[in-house]
């Protein structure tokens, strides 16, 4: 009996995520209150609809078909999705319960920042003009494991920070390491994107530059590696073959954004990728042929667009604006599935700053520019976690998490850049 009452509670609580889903927000809180879970009823999803239409599959024809199971295994994608796994409990530490293990300062504001593919490395940049690169295992190994090696060259042999580069002549903006090779390419107001080989140890000038017509605002590595997109001050997006450095731009002027381009990302697999901007746009674009496949016009009531980024299996675009609210867009129906909000309550927010994922997508992560702190929510339903003073004294312009561990850098207005981790208990 208690085995029945517990699948009769799941069966509602598919129902109430199905409704939301489907936009009947007020069937759906009418029967979370009926059976009493409208304190938190479960979030947004569509497995109720994939469920039957496998259902029906076996009724319309009995005979189980091993193709399509293993069809449909494949399907099942790591990282968030709420098809799947929309009442699945985070799996990772919340983000309220890292610490800061690592300090490192520039001579100027802390404005970029980003971890190489698989988290071993990290970059800052800084309004310094310098770039400094940091071995992420040694941050931990000292100041976790406290492992510190006084006899191989001398203590600076386990220094985190492995270069420091210097070729730009005004604020370094954006940072992005190369998916396959030792190479790191910066943007600056200098009005230059330029590529470093960090496999070479004395080298501190780029190998290549690329010359713009306004200050470089972001940047985005095809995932092979072979093409870069990069937005400038300006409403055109650009793309580069990175050996070659020709350009392309999309061939129609109509696709393109009203105002400066704020963030661009690729997805995963390539086929895609997605620009955000200061006309309030956020926009799709085939990663092909470089047309504009959809857009979501004021996708945060007309404020600026800061961030713009896919989940890992690419049916989910999180954005951030400078309403200091966070939505998570489902590509498949083109319509916000979440908003995660509460950041923003002490006072307007005044630069644009990027909202992420935790490395397993379980988390939505955002600093708040007035409180100083970090914003968390559960992913697939947005419940609001404790908040995390983030310590600096003036503004975080800059946050990535770590893409495989509980780790994240802040980089803000007070010249420094902190590395936070949760240290395993």
């Amino acid at each position: 009996m208690k085995a029945d009452i517990k699948d009769r509670d799941y069966m509602y609580r598919l129902i109430i995520g199905q409704l939301f889903y489907d936009g009947h927000q007020q069937l759906a809180l009418n029967l979370a209150t009926a059976i009493g879970c409208s304190a938190q009823p479960p979030p947004p999803s569509d497995k109720l609809f994939r469920l039957v239409s496998i259902a029906k599959q076996f009724v319309d024809d009995p005979e189980p078909k091993e193709k399509d199971s293993v069809m449909m295994m494949e399907s099942l994608s790591t990282g968030l999705d709420l098809e799947f796994d929309a009442d699945i409990e985070p799996t990772s530490p919340e983000p309220s319960m890292y610490e800061t293990i690592y300090l490192t300062s520039h001579k100027s504001p802390c404005r970029a920042s980003t971890f190489n593919i698989d988290g071993t490395l990290l970059a800052t940049g800084s309004a310094d003009c310098s770039i400094k690169i940091l071995d992420v295992e040694r941050i931990i190994a000292r100041e976790v494991r406290g492992e510190v090696n006084l006899t191989e060259n001398g203590p600076d042999a386990q220094h985190p920070v492995i270069r420091t580069l210097y070729d730009h002549v005004d604020e370094v903006n954006c940072l992005a390491f190369h998916p396959r090779e030792q190479i790191l390419v910066s943007g600056a107001s200098d009005f230059t994107v330029k590529m470093f080989d960090y496999s070479k140890t004395a080298v501190k000038r780029a190998m290549k530059t690329i010359f713009e017509v306004e200050p470089i605002r972001t940047l985005s590595f095809h995932p092979g590696g072979e093409f870069l997109l990069v937005a400038s001050n300006h409403p055109t997006l650009r793309l580069y073959n990175v050996e070659t450095q020709q350009c392309y731009v999309c061939s129609v002027p109509t696709d393109q954004h009203r105002d400066t381009v704020m963030d661009v990302n690729y997805s995963e697999n390539a086929r895609l990728y997605v620009t955000g901007s200061k006309d309030g746009d956020v926009k799709v674009w085939d990663g092909i042929s470089n047309r504009c496949v959809e857009t979501f016009q004021r996708a945060h009531d007309g404020a600026q667009i800061s961030s713009a980024a896919f989940t890992r299996n690419g049916k989910y675009i999180l954005t951030s604006g400078l309403d200091s609210i966070v939505k998570l867009w489902e590509l498949s129906t083109n319509r916000c599935l979440i908003a995660y909000t509460g950041a923003g309550a002490t006072g307007a927010q005044e630069y644009p700053i990027h909202a992420s994922f935790n490395h397993n997508e379980d988390y939505v992560l955002f600093p708040d520019e007035k409180s100083g702190s970090l914003c968390s929510w559960d992913a697939r339903n947005a419940d609001r976690k404790r908040l995390l003073a983030l310590g600096h004294t003036a503004a975080t312009r800059t946050f990535t998490h770590s893409p495989t561990m509980p780790a994240f850098v802040t980089g803000s207005d007070d010249y420094r850049a902190r590395f936070w981790y949760k240290k395993s208990q």
